[in-house]
């Protein structure tokens, strides 16, 4: 076992009531759980996410901590939110890192496994 690590699931889903795509306006929403897998309490101090969408193009966000948070997990402890995110495309994805600091000062990277982002076929 890593003595620095985080791991991270993300769980998205579309939001149909959200979005418009009549207008080229797809929104998301997705539900990331962060778990400190190590040996060390660390926090989680930015993030930085690559969205991409069906046409190529793409986005970074870079920001402190998430959703106006900066949490400290303790060994085997996680953290939950949920985000939202527009894509001009019914599909596209997204992947990015955690950037975190351990109680004894050493930063480490928490990487976010790459996830599609995709609208269910409209109806005619």
């Amino acid at each position: 076992m890593d003595r620095y690590e985080f791991s991270v699931q993300v769980q998205p889903r579309y939001l149909p009531e959200q979005s418009d795509p009549d207008e080229g306006r797809y929104l998301f929403a997705y539900t990331v759980t962060i778990r400190n897998t190590g040996e060390v309490a660390a926090q989680l101090v930015s993030r930085h996410w690559i969205i991409t969408d069906a046409d190529g193009q793409i986005e970074e966000v870079r920001g402190p901590g998430v959703v106006g948070e900066q949490p400290v997990l303790q060994p085997g402890q996680e953290f939950q939110y949920t985000s939202g995110c527009p894509l001009g495309t019914p599909v596209g994805s997204m992947h990015g890192s955690y950037q975190c600091i351990a109680a004894d000062g050493t930063a480490f990277e928490a990487s976010i496994p790459e996830f599609v982002l995709s609208a269910p076929r409209a109806l005619h």
